[in-house]
């Protein structure tokens, strides 16, 4: 079979469909799915806003008011303020990381807190040490939280367990020994600790649960839609199968009821438009990048088998095209081969809008029985003439 140019594409024996690649075996740790994990993202997003809100509000709303109230009456109020500052500006930064989806550093960052921890405990003085003005105590727990943001949990309480000791060394050296005091301090560490531990443990099962769930509604959904294609692909199948018993029941009935003969010319014919059909229709379910290219050669690769010298011309890359549409454009073509004698000219030109397909044979005496209408979706114009030369048909789509 020949070819022009180097657009043109050889006809040969139908190519088989390449096999699809078959997927990696799950295993019981697979990764979420893509979907799970945004949604998990967007609940662990929601609960980064709130840390961040609770931190910065408690250290405006109720620590700076402290501060400014107890001025120069602590041990060192520069120091305290200092802190304060120090503690914003880490906030502050540490804030903006989370929301725009990254992680602080949390190493750093918490030997920064600390040591502001230790330092306003000291400057806070004894007359200070259980009043607000005291800011570490409710407040930092709360920064703590936000550097070690998505870290284990057992980085937070380590972190808490040196804030208590830095607390329990302040006390002890400021000289609140007293039992009330010792009880005190017992129930600003236990009362400061445990909402920020909440808020921490509690924003990252919530997040793992998201994920899981959403992982479990993901794969539900996978199940149902390979469900949903495999339904289609038998409603295909079916279809397929009736358009071929449609073909070639008519013939096959015929010749074994004795009312047909093999020798006659019409009756050889049909039974090549049969076969071509029949080979087309199996091409549809091939997977291969052009459908319609291979639906042709399919039937050219069959006219070629029973001795008509052919030739496939295919300029352009056809777009993807419904099976209804490739059926409108390959079935008259499919037909036309079918009653061809002597040399046939198939041609294929394609553009992103438009895919035109022509083919031509020489004119012999005859009708025209071997010429269909197309088979699609209406959206395919069809031609056909004869001159006593040459018979041309041509099928055309163009996107709406």
């Amino acid at each position: 079979m020949t070819t022009e140019a180097g657009t043109a594409v050889t006809t040969g024996a139908a190519p088989r469909a390449l096999p699809r690649p078959r997927p990696a075996a799950r295993s019981g740790t697979a990764s979420a799915p893509p979907e799970a994990h945004a949604v998990a993202d967007a609940s662990d997003r929601g609960a980064r806003v709130v840390a961040v809100v609770i931190a910065l509000a408690w250290h405006l709303a109720i620590g700076l008011p402290a501060v400014l109230a107890a001025g120069p009456g602590m041990a060192a109020p520069a120091v305290v303020a200092a802190g304060w500052l120090v503690t914003a500006l880490v906030g502050v930064a540490t804030g903006v990381r989370l929301l725009r989806g990254g992680l602080p550093p949390a190493g750093p960052l918490a030997a920064v807190l600390l040591v502001v921890d230790a330092a306003v405990f000291a400057a806070a003085g004894g007359r200070f040490l259980f009043t607000s003005a005291n800011w570490v105590w409710g407040g930092l727990a709360w920064f703590f939280l936000l550097v070690l943001w998505r870290r284990p949990v057992r980085w937070l309480l380590a972190l808490l367990a040196a804030h208590a000791t830095i607390a329990l060394a302040a006390v002890v050296l400021h000289g609140a020994t007293a039992p009330a005091d010792l009880s005190r301090y017992a129930m600003y560490v236990y009362g400061t600790s445990t909402l920020p531990v909440a808020v921490f443990a509690g924003a990252a099962a919530l997040t793992a649960l998201v994920r899981d769930r959403a992982g479990t509604a993901a794969a539900v959904l996978a199940v149902a839609a390979e469900r949903e294609a495999a339904e289609r692909a038998r409603g295909e199948r079916q279809e397929r199968l009736a358009l071929v018993s449609g073909t070639a029941e008519e013939v096959l009935a015929a010749l074994a009821a004795g009312d047909a003969d093999p020798a006659d010319p019409a009756v050889r014919r049909r039974a090549v438009l049969a076969a071509a059909r029949l080979r087309r229709l199996i091409a549809e379910s091939d997977d291969v990048p052009d459908p319609l290219l291979h639906e042709l050669r399919a039937a050219a690769d069959l006219a070629e088998r029973n001795g008509l010298p052919i030739e496939l011309v295919a300029v352009g890359t056809p777009p993807t095209l419904p099976v209804e549409v490739r059926r409108g454009l390959a079935d008259p073509l499919t037909a036309a081969l079918a009653g061809a004698r002597g040399w046939a000219r198939l041609t294929v030109v394609a553009g992103p809008d438009e895919v035109v397909v022509s083919l031509v044979t020489p004119d012999h005496d005859g009708p025209d029985d071997g010429v269909a209408p197309p088979g699609g979706d209406g959206s395919v114009e069809h031609l056909h003439e004869r001159d006593g030369e040459i018979r041309w048909t041509q099928t055309r789509w163009r996107r709406m």
